[in-house]
């Protein structure tokens, strides 16, 4: 089941089933269903049977017709994962990590899977992340790993735009990871049930059409089983946070030469099963 958030025309964001290029609206089936994303993922359980059921019935807005946002609009948390992929350790020169080396982006970084990702005005080595993400569905604290898909609601697409002069002139990332329209990801959640193995999928990225990354999440260092496991011993994790599990190799910052984003470039993220996000790179907004 693919749930998502959307807008149509001046309306406030409402969530939706997404099934056959056709938009469900939550609200308009089930009006007393969570009328959030985060309360319909708290309830999820409750609700799913009847979610499932929507598309037998009448009453939907084509795809095209609407926009979709993130499927998490204001996400408690965003937590990702640095140096989670062999190949991506390969080519930086870099040795596999022991220990989970995670840092936060700011909700504010929230971008939906179509918008403008902005060329900060203080910098132009801008670069992109191919990533899986978790939505948490559900509150979490010292969960065991064979727990941990219990939490997990679903998986999306994202990227990780990462600034990198200000990522790496400090040994925290925060800042760096957390401009503005720097976190994408969608275009909707697939729920956890459509997923055999999520460490199995394949994971590209290309810009302007040109392929620069293309790998599998069989190449995790950490599985997304041992990033649940391993957070929840620190923090709670509440429904609707987001988790980046890492990014493969060919990020534009290894590359030789370096080969950074620029306005106009078009950006699009896909994993196998779950679908795709694209975003166009514009020069921050005066």
């Amino acid at each position: 089941m693919r749930l998502g958030t959307y807008v149509l025309g001046d309306a406030a964001a409402r969530p939706a089933v997404i099934a056959d290029e056709r938009v469900y609206d939550i609200g308009a089936h089930l009006p007393d269903a969570p009328s959030t994303m985060i309360g319909l993922l708290e309830a999820l359980d409750t609700w799913r049977a009847q979610l499932q059921a929507l598309p037998q019935i009448a009453g939907w807005h084509a795809l095209s017709e609407v926009r979709l946002l993130a499927p998490v609009p204001r996400p408690g948390k965003i937590l990702a994962l640095g140096l989670n992929y062999r190949d991506h350790a390969a080519e930086a020169n870099m040795a596999l990590p022991e220990v989970q080396t995670w840092f936060a982006k700011m909700p504010t970084a929230t971008n939906s899977p179509y918008g403008d990702v902005h060329l900060p005005r203080v910098s132009t080595k801008l670069d992109y992340e191919a990533e899986l993400a978790i939505v948490i569905g559900t509150r979490a604290k010292h969960v065991v790993r064979e727990q941990a898909r219990q939490a997990i609601a679903g998986y999306c697409c994202a990227n990780d735009v990462s600034v990198r002069d200000w990522q790496l002139r400090t040994t925290q990332f925060v800042v760096g990871k957390s401009f503005d329209t720097h976190c994408p990801f969608g275009p909707w959640i697939l729920t956890a049930d459509e997923i055999a193995d999520p460490q199995a999928l394949g994971i590209r990225c290309s810009v302007n059409g040109e392929q620069r990354q293309n790998s599998n999440t069989r190449e995790m260092v950490f599985d997304v089983f041992a990033m649940i496991e391993h957070l929840s011993q620190a923090m709670t994790l509440e429904p609707g946070d987001v988790i980046l599990t890492g990014t493969p190799a060919g990020v534009g910052a290894v590359s030789k030469p370096p080969r950074y984003l620029a306005a106009g470039d078009v950006v699009r993220v896909e994993i196998d099963g779950i679908g795709a996000i694209e975003n166009r790179v514009i020069d921050e907004p005066r």
